[in-house]
């Protein structure tokens, strides 16, 4: 590493804030680097309910900005990254003894009336007697309302961003982490610990934007030195996926006593996925898992509403996250606002901080917009926005979009089963292309670890998109895990240590 290299922004934090200003800045020809302490997405950025959407819930606390600003982005989302986003139609049950009825359409009559000229289909009610939505419900429902939303790899859209980053000049360096920084007049003077050599160097930043997500309370006062001016609340979401309860595309939204609702989404063609929780978190922020009270919590919503019940030895896989939340301590953890927040730290004469608190997966690229043009003043000659028409790693699909370059691509490797084609297909969209530049067979893929992660696909995903351990490559450059054996994961290890040591420091 380059001891004092100088750049333009420092951003510590890997999630989708990081992710997202990232891209940005680089695009306007700002000297960027971006360090993030284990892997892409490795914490809360992986471990959202995998939507974008405009919250139709948010409506119910008044915070219309948001889900106007949140719907405006549903759109630019589905323009920008076809392969990762997916429309899809979300089926909400009516319950007699919760919200009533007319609040629930005026609700829906106000989200499509926040999105206009939206390209997805209106809200309509629904008689559960006439249409096959009712099917897999308990019998004592007998209507409620269908509207539409989108679903997304959360983790690759973080990932995909930083790619695009890369390739317009960011320099990116996971498992690296922010020791300590000082500012040196109007630059910031950080010394950063490369995690793998144990060895730790200097660089100089003109602007220090903190992004460590659950992390940024800590940078503050532990590295920083500094003080948080905003409440910041910790809490945990976790989320359980089971084998396919029902068929069809279409999600659930299940209203709750508590006020709370719980989303029933299918997921990956042979499974579902069911959540989320809302659960306070004093402690430290670290890698969390569910806890037998949330599983429990959401199988017994799921079974309040469907024939078929579920229970903990249901659970093929759980993941759970930690959210930095805005709010005061008197808010119920489910009340506090999703919106984000912007603090600007910026002494006269003296290198600025600015640190991000809050925000969704839907709204990233908003705010790193506004995050660029809060630090305007300080970088002079700032281009200006880009980021809303221009498509991530992947998808600049030819005419007909996804579904021609899908059969494109069965025309073109005949060989890949199905539902592994279009694994690959919605993960790396025109990129695959690059990946599997030459090849004619599957053999030449190499060893399959489980679930279609192929040696082709694992050396694409080291070398292109900073994948390091098993657990990358299996849960968030992929999701390959969900089939992965024992054996196939003792075998992918086994491969790895072989080769992450000539791998290192290539992209």
């Amino acid at each position: 590493m380059d001891s004092g290299r100088a750049f333009d922004l420092l951003i510590v934090g890997g999630g989708i804030n990081g992710a997202g200003i990232a891209r940005d800045a680089a695009g306007r020809r700002l000297r960027v680097l971006l360090i993030e302490q284990a892997g892409l997405a490795h914490f809360t950025s992986s471990a959202s309910t995998k939507l974008i959407h405009g919250g139709l819930r948010y409506l119910e606390y008044l915070q219309l900005r948001l889900v106007r600003e949140a719907l405006r982005e549903r759109e630019r989302l589905l323009s920008i990254a076809p392969h990762l986003v997916t429309r899809a139609q979300f089926v909400l049950p009516y319950q007699r003894q919760l919200r009533p009825a007319w609040v629930l359409r005026l609700a829906l009559l106000g989200y499509d009336a926040l999105a206009p000229g939206s390209s997805l289909a209106p809200s309509r009610g629904v008689r559960f007697a006439t249409s096959g939505l009712g099917e897999p419900l308990r019998a004592g429902l007998m209507k409620g309302f269908t509207y539409a939303d989108c679903t997304v790899d959360d983790s690759r859209l973080v990932i995909l961003n930083v790619r695009d980053a890369y390739e317009r000049g960011a320099d990116i360096r996971v498992g690296h982490q922010l020791l300590r920084a000082e500012r040196t007049g109007e630059y910031w003077r950080a010394e950063v610990l490369d995690s793998a050599s144990g060895r730790s160097y200097t660089v100089m930043a003109r602007v220090l934007v903190n992004a460590a997500g659950p992390w940024i309370g800590e940078v503050l006062n532990q590295r920083l030195g500094g003080q948080s001016g905003r409440s910041v609340r910790l809490v945990k979401g976790s989320h359980i996926v089971v084998p396919q309860m029902y068929a069809g595309e279409h999600a659930y939204v299940l209203q709750n006593a508590d006020r709370r609702i719980v989303f029933v989404i299918p997921y990956r063609e042979q499974f579902t996925l069911i959540g989320t929780t809302d659960v306070e978190w004093p402690q430290e922020p670290r890698a969390v898992s569910i806890s037998a009270a949330e599983t429990d919590y959401l199988c017994r919503t799921v079974n309040g509403y469907f024939k078929r019940s579920i229970g903990p030895q249901d659970v093929v896989w759980s993941y759970a996250g930690i959210r930095t939340l805005c709010g005061d301590a008197a808010s119920k953890a489910s009340e506090l606002t999703r919106d984000y927040s912007l603090e600007l730290d910026a002494p006269t004469g003296a290198a600025p901080l600015l640190t991000v608190v809050g925000g969704k997966i839907t709204t990233y690229r908003p705010l790193a917009e506004q995050t660029m043009s809060r630090l305007a003043p300080f970088l002079p000659a700032l281009p200006g926005p880009w980021t809303a028409d221009r498509p991530l790693p992947g998808g600049d699909f030819p005419d007909g979009g996804l579904p021609a370059y899908l059969a494109q691509a069965q025309r073109r490797w005949p060989f890949l089963p199905p539902p592994q084609l279009r694994r690959m297909v919605h993960a790396y969209g025109t990129r695959l292309a690059r990946m599997l530049d030459g090849v004619t067979a599957r053999e030449a893929m190499g060893e399959d670890f489980g679930g279609g992660l192929t040696r082709i696909e694992v050396d694409y995903l080291m070398r292109q998109e900073w994948a390091c351990s098993t657990e990358d490559l299996y849960w968030r450059h992929t999701k390959t895990g969900l089939h992965a054996s024992a054996d196939d994961r003792q075998r992918l290890g086994e491969y790895l240590r072989g080769v992450l040591p000539m791998l290192a420091g290539l992209t």
